[in-house]
């Protein structure tokens, strides 16, 4: 086997880390939708679509910022 190949490969804690991962994600994808749901009939207003957009949104946009930003910096060695 190659490096190249054999790097390319997750070690079996890392196939354990990623199953945790993903159950994680299930569980908050099932509470999310289970607390919707819970609401019953409660109307959004157009005001408040607008809100959880742009607060989703914005929250992206910060995240994928500060990510760049990492990447940025240990590409160009300003992490000492």
């Amino acid at each position: 086997m190659t490096d190249k190949k054999r790097r390319s490969q997750l070690s079996i804690a890392g196939w354990f880390a990623l199953a945790i991962l993903v159950g994680l994600l299930g569980c908050a994808v099932w509470y999310g939708v289970a607390g919707w749901y819970a609401l019953g009939s409660v109307n959004i207003s157009a005001f408040g679509w607008f809100a959880l957009i742009a607060g989703s949104l914005i929250t992206v946009v910060i995240g994928a910022g500060l990510m760049a930003l990492v990447f940025y910096s240990s590409r160009h060695d300003m992490d000492r």
